[in-house]
């Protein structure tokens, strides 16, 4: 099998997260069947959203808050999954909460594993 990395990316305000408290409540249930429905296959490595705040270093420079792209869609979370398959991961990714946002997405890349 395969690890695969997905990247939730949403839009976000000037200071951070669209989502408000009462989103994030409504949210929850369905983000915990999803991530379940994965984890009950055996196939959930791991799962977190991110803090907005952040620092982005470039070459000898650093800069304060997070990276966004130019119509503000940032990286709001990750997921790392064994699959069989791309296809098995974009089935998955298709159901995903986040896509309820207008300008969400559900980034696959597979990873590959280093040798130690």
């Amino acid at each position: 099998m395969t690890e695969y990395l997905l990247l939730f990316r949403n839009a976000s305000a000037a200071n951070g997260y669209l989502a408000t408290t009462q989103d994030m409540a409504e949210d929850m249930p369905k983000w915990q069947a999803w991530i379940g429905n994965i984890a009950m296959q055996g196939k959930l490595v791991t799962t977190a959203p991110v803090i907005y705040d952040a620092i982005v270093v470039k070459n000898d420079t650093t800069e304060n808050g997070p990276h966004k792209e130019d119509n503000s869609v940032l990286v709001s979370g990750y997921l790392i999954a064994k699959a069989e398959s791309n296809d098995e991961v974009v089935e998955w990714a298709k159901s995903c909460p986040i896509l309820k946002y207008p300008e969400s997405s559900v980034e696959i890349r597979a990873l590959v594993p280093f040798a130690i």
